[in-house]
């Protein structure tokens, strides 16, 4: 029987990765000051030898106000490097492509990880004032933002352009840019949490700037031989917010910067209260990958609740996506390609040490 498309080679750009598997970007909230530790090199480890084509790393942040919790994994300087080059060799060294997901929390920073009770974590105890483009909190204990002038605006831009420099020395080949989930990026295109009134705020052209000023940025510092992503929430499921036409206009934008390469469709993470998403079951936003890919002409990777292989097979088989982003199930099962292979009876990537293995 042929391979199944999920388990043949893609290539973007001057990258080719073994298979459309990729392991998302999931927080671990385990990193001191920015830096992680053994917990990450095991971590990612882990799931670049159970046989992804593409590694992420979690959400890497852009300097300290920018995280999300106080433990979470950066790259604002040099001392954070080494543990990225570390992580980056150990994927490459594993026959995967080794990826990273940069971010800035916007006004969803300060809080607590999500086993602490994931509130804001207000200034008095060890928290922040976060920073956003209005000033309206993302919940009833979160601090309410501050709200970025045009200079700041520019700052933070900047900052996207050295965390992809510290990434390309450290040895990523791909950069995801995470514009989702009521973080910075989403904050500014989404009309529920700006309601600016300059030129990033306002019609969907001021609402976009940031995103595409962000871009070209990282694109300063990203050769264009290494592809880069962008992670959207296609859909806010709040009245006023983003649909899924927004975000179709959303990645023409971008695919007609010839700078990105990929659409990672997500939705939701506006707001804490009000979404409330119809129906949530096993691939609830492949539907939105689809839509992104046809209705922009763009590679788009689909998320969310696929944990099955035969699903996954499903959604590439049919141009749904072009890639199948796996999170909670590789959580679950660190070796989830490895398995999917065999289910297909296509001989896994393993690697020689592990080759007297038989996987059930």
């Amino acid at each position: 029987m042929p391979t199944p498309k999920l388990f043949e080679p893609i290539s973007f750009r001057g990258v080719t990765a073994r298979n459309r598997i990729v392991l998302s970007p999931m927080c671990q909230y385990s990193a001191t000051d920015g830096l992680g530790d053994d917990w990450h090199v095991q971590h990612i480890g882990a799931h670049a030898f159970g046989g992804a084509g593409i590694v992420f790393t979690e959400a890497t942040h852009v300097s300290a106000p920018g995280r999300i919790t106080p433990g979470c994994l950066g790259l604002w300087n040099a001392a954070h490097t080494h543990l990225m080059g570390r992580l980056a060799a150990l994927v490459t060294r594993a026959g995967a492509v080794p990826g990273m997901q940069i971010a800035h929390a916007g006004r969803k920073a300060s809080s607590q990880r999500p086993w602490e009770g994931g509130k804001g974590l207000p200034v008095e105890q060890g928290g922040w004032v976060p920073s956003a483009p209005s000033a309206i909190a993302f919940g009833d204990t979160h601090t309410t933002p501050h709200a970025l002038s045009v200079a700041e605006i520019a700052a933070i831009a900047a900052e996207f352009a050295a965390t992809a420099r510290r990434a390309r020395h450290a040895g990523i080949k791909v950069i995801e840019l995470h514009a989702a989930h009521g973080y910075l990026l989403h904050s500014f295109l989404s009309p529920i949490s700006n309601t600016r009134t300059d030129q990033y705020g306002g019609d969907f052209a001021g609402r976009t700037r940031f995103l595409m000023e962000a871009v070209e940025a990282i694109r300063a510092e990203w050769p264009d031989e290494l592809p880069l992503f962008v992670r959207l929430s296609t859909v806010d499921w709040m009245a006023g917010g983003l649909t899924i036409d927004d975000s179709i206009a959303i990645a023409k934008l971008l695919k007609a910067t010839s700078k990105v390469d990929l659409i990672d469709c997500s939705s939701g993470g506006v707001a804490l209260s009000g979404p409330r998403i119809p129906s949530l079951h096993p691939g609830y936003q492949v539907p939105m990958a689809e839509a992104v890919r046809a209705g922009a002409g763009i590679a788009t990777g689909a998320v969310g609740l696929i944990t099955e292989a035969s699903h996954a097979a499903e959604i590439v088989a049919n141009d749904r996506a072009d890639l199948v982003f796996i999170g909670r199930a590789a959580l679950a099962d660190p070796a989830w390609p490895l398995r999917a292979h065999r289910q297909f009876g296509v001989t896994p990537p393993l690697p020689p040490q592990y080759q007297r293995a038989t996987l059930t």
